[in-house]
């Protein structure tokens, strides 16, 4: 049986899985006010029990600037870039 593709362009060639993106270390493409590197420090946790996180909080490295993101977004490497460079 023949597989099918999803309709959704592949961005990024990255398996996230949520449960292990604690303390990942990211990088922003363009960077904003001198905010490039960051961590991830928490999985906000969903209401509903059992389901998997779907927001996370980065922190800037510089500034400690903290802000939640959708953890998907981190697959758009327009934006992001796994580890530090």
């Amino acid at each position: 049986m023949p597989t099918q593709k999803s309709d959704l362009p592949i961005r990024n060639s990255l398996r996230l899985n949520p449960a292990k993106l604690l303390r990942s270390k990211w990088t922003a493409v363009s960077p904003v006010n001198r905010e490039k590197h960051f961590i991830v420090t928490a999985l906000i946790e969903p209401e509903i029990p059992d389901a998997a996180p779907q927001l996370i909080s980065l922190e800037a490295v510089l500034t400690r600037r903290r802000f939640d993101l959708h953890w998907h977004e981190l697959n758009d490497s327009s934006r992001w870039l796994q580890g530090w460079r």
